[in-house]
């Protein structure tokens, strides 16, 4: 098990946030989290990179404990997708090298040049290496921060909302990217999406959070309507199309 989180409680201005949540996820995954808004995803992310640090809990990632490590040592472990990302006034490829800081030693080596080259090349952004990112599309934009987090050489991705704000096109171009890499790195990778049929196409596993609690994780092969209109409040139907689930809302939730 590459990501195992056992017990975590976050409190927010007294109140509860998360309750007792774990989960697990092994190298080639892509698990996503799901369930309404203000449940506690983003929170968990955090939680999970030691931006916030819960009042009980582990977050091991290859059996080390995230909560005992040094900042730098997080980074190299723990590779993270924001929602949203600073369009600032900086090539791809520059903002692409910070992504090795955690590994810089007093200047930049060939090996971490060609680790760039390689992870723009990689999500198909070569020709954009000396684009500014303020001149970049959404979705040329998120596949940067991307690659900036696979130069970290990380052994988990974690993306917020990765296909938020995009269109149909470059949401599956990027998550069709993310599967890839996932694969051929033998890394895992956590997401938070509010698109259920997105999620059951491209993730392996999927974990429900209602209430500040897991609700239900598993394959996603295993999900039923009636979990999903627990966790949603809306009478849903699972089709079959062409291989794949899809969440389709009944005529009487409209």
């Amino acid at each position: 098990m590459i990501l195992s989180i056992n017990d975590i409680h976050v409190d927010y201005k007294g109140r509860s946030v998360l309750e007792g949540l774990g989960l697990n996820v092994d190298r080639g995954q892509v698990l996503t989290i799901l369930g309404p808004n203000g449940v506690g995803k983003t929170t968990l992310l955090r939680c999970i990179n030691a931006v916030l640090k819960p009042r009980t809990g582990t977050v091991m990632v290859e059996n080390a404990d995230v909560f005992r490590m040094e900042a730098g040592e997080i980074a190299r472990r723990l590779g993270y997708v924001a929602q949203r990302n600073d369009a600032g006034r900086m090539t791809a490829f520059d903002a692409v090298l910070l992504g090795r800081k955690p590994h810089l030693g007093w200047k930049v080596s060939g090996n971490d040049l060609r680790m760039v080259d390689g992870a723009l090349k990689q999500l198909g952004l070569e020709h954009l290496a000396l684009r500014h990112l303020d001149e970049m599309s959404g979705g040329e934009l998120q596949k940067v921060c991307i690659a900036r987090a696979l130069v970290q050489e990380p052994s988990v991705l974690l993306l917020d909302e990765p296909t938020s704000s995009l269109d149909l096109k470059n949401q599956m171009e990027i998550l069709r990217m993310l599967c890839l890499v996932v694969r051929q790195h033998r890394l895992a990778a956590v997401m938070t999406m509010h698109d259920l049929n997105m999620a059951l196409r491209f993730s392996d596993s999927l974990l429900f959070i209602r209430q500040g609690k897991v609700y239900w994780s598993g394959p996603k092969k295993e999900l039923t309507s009636h979990m999903v209109e627990e966790v949603y409040g809306v009478p849903v139907d699972l089709l079959s199309h062409r291989g794949h689930t899809v969440v389709v809302p009944r005529s009487e939730a409209l």
